[in-house]
């Protein structure tokens, strides 16, 4: 088995619902549920060791998308405001910690500590925020975050905040959809630069991508998104915008939703591994062998039936295995390349 280090998956948000109904968050993840992707036991079985678990406010009415013969476009989600999103992501962090302290997962701030979680069987939670729809403007929240374990963060969801545009959700359709990053998140991709946070290009717009690309010292990363030579999605990634990840020994992590997989861009669970595998191909062609990995999205998307939830995370890594890549090119795949670009981000 090899295990997996993945580089994005919603399963704190899903916790969050659980706790606001009045559940266990704790015991939901240390013991099992039917439901949702992710879960220690699940984690076990298939091999996932660890990852970066995001602190995520979803809106409160998700964007309706028009549909016209298979393409689709949704308008930007409504923006949040920071002190309501603020309190949902203390809570969701507190929930992080709660399972640390109960030992369900072990809360990580270096490579070193993801290694040893890895070797214990402890699955390793790096913290990271997928839209800073919580921080304000002067970025005293980012310092309280970070004290808390935040080590990744994506500046924008699909929506608009503070510090930038996210791109809204269309097929076919290029990432280039609107304005890039405000001045305030120029000033927080360069605190990120300074305080060792990973910063997130999955969400944002393609001038948002080349506006950190000027500003940032560090590699360019997109934790969870694809190619948008195969699928035409605003969430994926131009050949351009591939060249510069390369360039900066930058990371992308597969994103497992089915619509950012399948050519015709559809949410169908029916889809094949094979059409990962092409992602994963082209992604090793255009960026490298040590610049790509895995950011299955899960408890926040439609994964492939193959795989269906943590559990059946090595379906994937056997495909893989099946389409050529030998043992130690799964290594750097399924874990070693997060780790190398966690450290550099992380200046270890």
């Amino acid at each position: 088995m090899q295990p997996v280090f993945d580089g994005h998956n919603d399963v704190l948000m899903r916790l969050w619902e659980t706790a606001g109904k009045g559940g266990d968050p704790v015991a939901e993840f240390r013991d099992g549920i039917a439901s949702g992707h992710i879960d220690g036991p699940r984690a076990r079985a298939g091999g996932l060791a660890g990852g970066l678990c995001a602190i995520f406010v979803p809106s409160r009415q998700g964007p309706r998308p028009t549909i016209d013969h298979g393409a689709y476009a949704a308008p930007l989600a409504e923006p949040i405001d920071q002190p309501v999103a603020l309190a949902a992501a203390a809570t969701m962090a507190g929930i992080a910690r709660r399972i640390d302290e109960a030992g369900a997962w072990r809360l990580c701030t270096s490579t070193m500590a993801i290694r040893q979680a890895i070797e214990d069987g402890v699955f390793a939670a790096v913290l990271h925020m997928e839209g800073c729809d919580p921080i304000d403007p002067d970025l005293y929240a980012l310092d309280l975050f970070y004290a808390a374990g935040l080590r990744s963060l994506g500046p924008v969801w699909s929506r608009t905040n503070a510090f930038g545009h996210g791109v809204p959700f269309a097929f076919p359709s290029s990432p280039d959809t609107g304005p890039g990053l405000t001045e305030a998140g120029v000033r927080l991709v360069k605190a990120c630069n300074r305080l060792g946070i990973m910063v997130d290009l999955s969400h944002i717009t393609e001038q948002g991508f080349w506006d950190v690309a000027r500003i940032s010292e560090m590699p360019l990363v997109a934790t969870h998104s694809n190619v948008h030579a195969i699928t035409p999605v605003t969430r994926n990634l131009t050949d351009r915008q591939l060249a510069a990840i390369r360039e900066t020994g930058g990371m992308v992590g597969l994103n497992y939703a089915t619509s950012f997989l399948r050519p015709d861009g559809q949410e169908n669970a029916a889809t094949p591994l094979t059409d990962m595998v092409r992602h994963i191909d082209y992604l090793v062609e255009h960026v490298g062998i040590d610049s790509v990995g895995l950011g299955s999205d899960y408890d926040g998307a439609t994964i492939p039936e193959e795989i269906g939830d943590a559990a059946g995370q090595q379906a994937l890594v056997g495909a893989l295995r099946q389409a050529g890549y030998g043992e130690a090119e799964l290594t750097k795949l399924c874990r070693d390349n997060w780790l190398r670009v966690l450290a550099q981000t992380w200046r270890e």
